[in-house]
């Protein structure tokens, strides 16, 4: 008769300094004789012997508390692509995302932002950010912008 458990694939993790009957080390438990990382953890920023600068010096200055978190900038939509939009239509996250020039989870983390670059041959109804110059270049299509 089969077993109908699923069989396991991945092992457990092996617990070392369990005592010997373990069956992995002993006293030492795999971590050698002596020396700094024998006997503590080792913070995560330190860097071993001052022969390069450490981690926290190269990074920039920055004050608050989101120091160490990545600025995020908006999507860049060349205003070229807006071509592939139909004549009157609106232009929002929505519209960008059905016509495939962005992608979803991106433009709604991130924003969308036109820029620009290339031209506009249709007229369209603009709801996101735009440049200064990709505005002046709706307008000048026909276009409307209401951001």
């Amino acid at each position: 008769m089969k077993s109908e458990l699923p069989k396991v694939v991945t092992r457990g993790k092996k617990r070392v300094g369990r005592g010997y009957g373990s069956g992995i080390g002993g006293h030492t438990s795999g971590r050698g004789m002596k020396g700094q990382k024998s006997r503590r953890k080792i913070g995560v920023l330190f860097e071993g012997v001052k022969v390069k600068k450490s981690l926290l010096r190269r990074l920039p200055l920055r004050r608050g508390k989101d120091k160490f978190q990545a600025k995020s900038k908006p999507v860049i939509i060349k205003l070229g692509h807006l071509n592939l939009l139909k004549e009157g239509g609106r232009v929002n996250i929505e519209s960008l995302v059905k016509a495939g020039i962005v992608v979803k989870e991106d433009a709604e983390k991130y924003g969308v932002k036109i820029l620009g670059n290339g031209s506009l041959e249709r007229k369209l109804v603009v709801q996101v950010p735009t440049s200064g110059s990709a505005a002046r270049q709706i307008e000048k299509a026909g276009g409307k912008i209401e951001y």
